[in-house]
Formats: C-alpha cells, structure tokens, sequence
C-alpha cells in the first residue's frame, strides 16, 4: 500500500481539495444523505477510514461521542486537523495509517460484552484496495465493530482510472458476512449507500 499513499499524499500536495468534496454539489448532497441514512442519532465511538481533508469528519464528530479518523495522506490528516474546531480535537483520534495493514487501536469499553466501534463509515474508499487488500479491510472492520454497530458503506457508481474495484463487488463483499444484515440500501445512478448491522455475539450467562 506504499504506492497507494504515495498516490493520495501527492493529490493532497497538488491540491487541497482535489475531488471538490466542499463545493460540488454532488458532495454536499450525498453527505447529508449519508449522515441523514444513520440510523442512531448519537454513537459512542465511531470510525472513519479514508477521511480526507475532514469535510464529513467534522460533521461526523457530532454524532459521535468520540470519533477515530484515519487516511493514507499525512497531507490530508494535516487539512483534517486544521478543520475541526479546537474544542472538539480532544474528542477526536486522528492519524495517517496505510490502511488496511495498519489499523488503529480498537475501543475497549469497560464492563460493555461487545468491544468496538459502533459505527464504521467507508465512503469512497475501497475501491482503491486490489483483492487481497480489500479481503483483509473486509475482515478488520467486521472484527472491529461491536455487536449491534453500524457498518456504512458508500460508492461512487462509475469508473475511474485508479479505481481497483467496482462498487458492485464492494459492497456484495460485505453482504457476504453471516454476521451481518442489511438495515438500508440506497441506490442512485452515482452512488451506491448501504448500512449493515453487526449481529450481537451471544454471551453465557
């Protein structure tokens, strides 16, 4: 994945903004959507791979008590900082990681059964992981989210040069785990929006 963060770092360098995700209409549209599809209005602790210049990751943080947010980009971590409000920081846990081989801590929740985060959101990220990657992605998100969390995936339809997947094939990845079940699916020409719900592992009593 070094030839990956390489490839974002030197987008962010070139420009701060480079698929326009605070001014194009398209954008500002499909993240309140997005945000509006959650279906809890407050989580715990949330998990944002792939956070780019912070646009969503600050509206994220208000529905998280805590929030942990990750790119490929020390650039596009650096525009994500400067995004968040500075009483908000401490709340936030941000950090430039090649996904998927490096993963960020996992909450550990005193005297809660089900360890995790309870909600994961991917948007437009995974495509850029080739087979192996996105199978090890696959995997630690399913063991990162906690029983009952919420698994949020969303994709661009169409394809692109550096696209390695198609989001047909992401997000059919995902509705393969037994332990997971669609809550909500929204389909657009542009765009692909679906949310899982992590089945709660049984515990002895």
């Amino acid at each position: 994945m070094n030839g990956a963060r390489q490839h974002f770092e030197q987008m962010y360098q070139a420009d701060p903004d480079p698929w326009q995700v605070a001014s194009r209409w398209y954008e500002r549209r499909k993240r309140d959507l997005l945000l509006a599809a959650l279906p809890r209005e407050r989580y715990a602790h949330g998990f944002e791979p792939g956070c780019g210049n912070g646009e969503a990751t600050q509206r994220l943080l208000q529905r998280c008590d805590r929030l942990c947010a990750v790119d490929f980009s020390d650039r596009a971590v650096d525009l994500c900082r400067q995004r968040i409000a500075p009483q908000d920081r401490a709340r936030l846990d941000l950090q430039a990681l090649p996904l998927p081989w490096q993963w960020p801590q996992v909450p550990q929740v005193p005297q809660v059964p089900q360890q995790g985060f309870d909600l994961i959101v991917v948007s437009e990220l995974a495509y850029y992981f080739d087979d192996a990657a996105l199978a090890h992605f696959n995997r630690q998100c399913l063991a990162s989210l906690q029983g009952g969390g919420h698994w949020l995936m969303c994709h661009w339809r169409h394809g692109a040069h550096d696209h390695l997947q198609t989001t047909r094939t992401l997000h059919d990845s995902v509705s393969a785990h037994a332990q997971l079940h669609l809550l909500l699916s929204h389909s657009e020409p542009d765009f692909q929006l679906d949310i899982w719900q992590k089945t709660p592992e049984r515990t002895d009593r």
